[in-house]
């Protein structure tokens, strides 16, 4: 089982995956955080947009993303429906991620 500080660890290493993937700075919005018996849900988006609320940064399809507080898994949820649905499907075992982390290496 991982800390609450494991968790936020690896959800930061995904992000600067990601930023590296995407060539641009991306960050989590920690207060957006949802915290479950399971795990934290994460979500972000560009720096300038998340920290400085600069609107036309703002950057579409960033996924809100699981960090199971039981494997460390990274669960990527999807954003054409509500959280919700994602919570409940995967909370359901349901939700089957395809993402994989060496996709970004």
């Amino acid at each position: 089982m991982l800390t609450e500080q494991e968790v936020i660890e690896t959800a930061k290493d995904y992000i600067k995956k990601l930023s590296q993937k995407w060539e641009i700075e991306l960050t989590i919005a920690e207060e957006r955080s949802v915290r479950k018996e399971y795990g934290i849900i994460f979500y972000f988006n560009s720096k300038k947009f998340v920290e400085d609320k600069i609107e036309r940064k703002k950057l579409i399809g960033c996924s809100p993303f699981l960090v199971e507080n039981k494997t460390g898994k990274i669960i990527v949820f999807g954003t054409n429906r509500s959280i919700d649905y994602y919570v409940q499907e995967y909370e359901a075992g349901r939700w089957l991620d395809i993402t994989k982390l060496s996709d970004l290496e």
